[in-house]
């Protein structure tokens, strides 16, 4: 089973032209067998559903979609980057296949690094990705404690990072290209049940197929655990921590002719969290009517809302033209609520916080193949933004040092709303100037219209040789320009709380940047032998005005904010082996992320701390200096073996991220067995084993620049699911 390939797709191309591919391929159903000779020149395998072209011509629609999907491909070129592609095999192949949260997936590609709530840093950055859909551009949510997508609407994801292309913008730490499982290829579908430790019970259910031209996939999940959060103490089972989960996705294609298809994109994924309780702590302010508080009766909890459409219209002139246009909608929501006595006795405030965001907008993208040897790619992109807060909150009066003066709370309402605009064109031109040698060049023009106003033109490069068969190296320069996240951005008052327990130490309120940066990458990859395959990859970033978030509350809402300058740099390697029944991966990094200079939002820090960044390089708190993944699969008859792991050497903690947490490691393992029973039919069982030998580890202490709370990977824990295909 093939697990992991780091590629530029500039090789895949020269490869493919030295190798005779077939239009498609056999489906294995019966109904793909020509019904009746056919004369010569005409399609000889119609599949499932048939369409007439305008001379009469039997179409198949497997062809069809197939000549769309790689016309779609053509859109998005990758020359320079660096890919690391997940398929659906790989996916089945981690030990707990579908139902692998998807972060979990992107965790085993190279310079990803573990946090906690499910947060994922990519070569050195905080979050900063952009997800894609069918190649189409989903506007991110407002961060939480959930996946806003689900894995089993995969059927192969890439992560492409390095010296993007100039069709890439906004967020450029890594994009993760997800191409959805589709109806296109026959009918069926699927039922998982999953369960175990911590009350786990999870069901899972997709159905797809075609109708002549029309074909689609459904799915969705539902769940419930005791572990939805990290838990705050060594306690493998924290208490508070009932956690209910929903997705939903649907995928609706239908093909107008042999050149044209039209399709329909819609998802939700809906989550409601309680925050997991440390028991044990001591009150530090007093309360009216209240004497004590068990800090293990706290009812605090949070719910979050993503619901996402799009429409699509791609096609392709059936030589040099290839183009898609699509709308895209999104409404994402995430609502805090507190326990207002025990946060008020606790932390002296009791904040219940709303925020909301609705983003519209439009894409196109176009690819037209000039000649041999320049294919010219251009696109705009445009979006609106109208984004709500509202938080309610209920504090103490409190003297000029904060010292709290009175034990009767009052209400401060913080609220507001605003509109910002987002917009981008890029052109470029991909020119082969040799059979071995592909040169990627162009620019792109990003602008924003939100709480500041900012544009910018960058320039992008990117060169792939291929001396061999074997070896390609690639190298590329990219400028950069970041907005921060509009729906994480206020317009809060920070005088407004002056006076209160809730006011900040510091009041300077500088308006938070775009980030701005010039991002090198060089690499290469060698196939040693026909199994086993390497690749190391280095990089830097030099930023201004580095973008990072904190949570600087107890409600899992980050606040951006930047750093004057920035600095990050790295070294990555890879390799994968696939050998007979066997197949294996290993992929470690280096990495190292630096600020300086808090100089917007500075009212989260304190006084000490932000004079000391002022100052001093300091390490961001998501910088990782050594992260490994880790896994293999071994098929042996019907049952497969196998396993993945994770290994760190710490997250940042301690005044301005002066200290690190330990190193730390997790390894899961599962047992698959693939049965085809007579009368039931073919299903998959697994048992799958989490955190094997029960590594007790901290990726969060609580300490360090925008960290709210201590945070503990998962302990020893057992699952078991069952897949009924049909």
């Amino acid at each position: 089973m093939k697990h992991h390939q780091l590629v530029s797709r500039a090789a895949l191309l020269l490869l493919a032209q030295s190798v005779a591919l077939p239009a498609f391929a056999d489906s294995g159903d019966p109904s793909s067998a020509p019904s009746a000779p056919v004369a010569p020149g005409a399609m000889d395998v119609p599949v499932n559903g048939r369409v007439t072209d305008s001379q009469g011509q039997v179409v198949s629609v497997t062809v069809e979609a197939q000549r769309l999907n790689t016309a779609r491909n053509g859109l998005q070129p990758d020359v320079g980057a660096t890919v690391y592609r997940f398929t659906q095999a790989d996916i089945q192949a981690l030990p707990q296949g579908d139902n692998t949260p998807l972060n979990q997936v992107l965790l085993q590609a190279p310079g990803v690094a573990n946090d906690s709530y499910g947060q994922l840093h990519v070569r050195g950055d905080h979050a900063d990705l952009q997800y894609r859909i069918n190649g189409i551009i989903i506007p991110e949510p407002i961060s939480g404690f959930g996946q806003s997508l689900d894995t089993h609407i995969i059927d192969e994801v890439n992560l492409i990072t390095g010296a993007l292309p100039a069709q890439y913008g906004y967020k450029t730490a890594g994009i993760v290209d997800i191409t959805t499982k589709s109806g296109e290829l026959g009918n069926g579908g699927s039922i998982d049940v999953y369960g175990g430790s911590h009350q786990t019970l999870q069901s899972s259910a997709d159905v797809y197929g075609s109708q002549g031209p029309l074909s689609y996939f459904f799915t969705g999940t539902l769940g419930v655990n005791n572990l939805g959060i990290e838990a705050p103490t060594a306690d493998g089972s924290p208490l508070h921590d009932h956690t209910r989960l929903g997705n939903g996705f649907g995928y609706l294609s239908y093909i107008i002719n042999p050149l044209t298809r039209v399709s329909v994109m819609v998802g939700t994924a809906a989550n409601q969290f309680e925050l997991p309780n440390t028991p044990g702590l001591p009150t530090n302010f007093a309360l009216a009517g209240h004497s004590d508080f068990n800090s293990a009766n706290l009812n605090e909890t949070q719910s979050e809302l993503n619901n996402f459409g799009m429409l699509a219209l791609q096609g392709t002139n059936g030589g040099a033209l290839d183009y898609q246009v699509a709308l895209f909608t999104r409404y994402t929501r995430t609502q805090f609520n507190p326990d207002p006595v025990g946060d008020l006795m606790f932390n002296g405030v009791a904040s219940d916080d709303f925020r909301s965001n609705q983003a519209e907008g439009v894409q196109a993208d176009t690819t037209f193949r000039l000649n041999a040897t320049h294919t010219l790619r251009a696109g705009i992109m445009a979006e609106e933004e109208h984004a709500v807060f509202d938080d309610n909150v209920l504090v103490f009066p409190a003297t000029a040092a904060g010292e709290q003066s009175s034990d009767v709370p009052f209400n401060i309402n913080d609220s507001g709303a605003s509109t910002g605009y987002l917009y981008s064109a890029y052109l470029q031109d991909e020119w082969k100037l040799t059979s071995k040698l592909t040169l990627n060049y162009g620019v792109r023009y990003d602008g924003m219209d939100e709480y500041v106003h900012a544009s910018q033109l960058s320039p992008r490069v990117g060169l792939v040789f291929q001396p061999t068969n074997a070896t390609t190296l690639h190298a590329g320069y990219a400028r950069y320009f970041t907005p921060p996240d509009f729906e994480l951005v206020s317009a809060s008052t920070v005088s407004r709380f002056t006076g209160t327990t809730n006011q900040s130490e510091v009041t300077q309120d500088s308006p938070v940047q775009p980030e701005r940066s010039h991002y090198f990458d060089v690499g290469v990859t060698q196939r040693l032998t026909p199994a086993l395959t390497v690749g190391l990859d280095a990089y830097y970033k030099i930023a201004s005005n580095l973008l990072d978030l904190g949570q600087f509350g107890t409600a899992l809402i980050y606040t951006p904010f930047n750093y004057e300058y920035g600095r990050v740099y790295g070294v990555e390697f890879t390799s994968n082996y696939k050998r007979g029944n066997l197949s294996a991966y290993l992929n470690l990094a280096y990495s190292r992320a630096q600020g300086k200079n808090v100089d917007s939002a500075q009212f989260n820090f304190g006084a000490a701390e932000l004079a000391y960044i002022a100052n001093n390089w300091v390490f961001l708190d998501h910088d990782q200096r050594i992260t490994a993944s880790l896994g293999g699969a071994y098929e042996l008859g019907r049952t497969t073996f196998t396993a993945d792991a994770i290994v760190g050497s710490g997250l940042r903690s301690g005044f301005a991220n002066t200290d690190k947490l330990p190193w730390y490691g997790q390894l899961n393992l599962a047992v698959i067995e693939h049965f085809n029973a007579p009368v039931v039919g073919k299903f998959d069982a697994r048992i799958v084993l989490i955190n094997a030998v029960n590594s007790v580890y901290e990726l969060r202490d609580g300490s360090g620049i925008g960290v709210e709370a201590p945070q503990y990977g998962p302990q020893r824990a057992v699952y078991a699911g069952v897949t009924k295909l049909f």
